[in-house]
This record gives C-alpha cells, structure tokens and sequence, in this order.
C-alpha cells in the first residue's frame, strides 16, 4: 500500500473511532449499538468476494476489527 493511502487509512480509522466514542460519550449509541456496528463491519469484510488478494485484504481489516471490539477503543469503558 503506498503511504498516502496507508495514512489516509490510518486517519479514516481514527476519525471513525473518534466518532464512536462521541456518539456514546453524547448517550446517542449505546455501546452495545457500537459494538453491534463494529461486528457488522467485520463480518461485511469476512464475507468479501473477490480474488485472493483482495481476500487476504478483507481478512485483514475484519482481524482489525475484532481487535478493536476486543480492545474496547471505540468505547469507553470504566
């Protein structure tokens, strides 16, 4: 991936993040919604069609994911 793409990505993600946690921190989506959004977005990626390549791809950014849903980073949690 050439770097201005990576950092794009890198700055899509954590805009994405930051939003989530505003819309909980605001009482508009509850976590479990979030997570609920999250699981979504994965399991879209776990389901990709496509060649090979771009199957590794998906896989990856639904690993990504399942890390964010387990590392709690889109919801603050006490």
């Amino acid at each position: 991936m050439m770097d201005d793409q990576m950092h794009s990505g890198m700055a899509a993600l954590t805009i994405c993040e930051a939003l989530l946690l505003a819309l909980n921190d605001a009482q508009i989506l509850p976590e479990k919604e979030i997570i609920g959004v999250l699981t979504d977005a994965a399991a879209t990626h776990e389901n990709a069609a496509g060649s090979e390549a771009d199957a590794v791809a998906h896989r990856a950014a639904a690993a990504l994911i399942r890390r964010i849903i387990a590392g709690g980073n889109s919801v603050r949690r006490p």
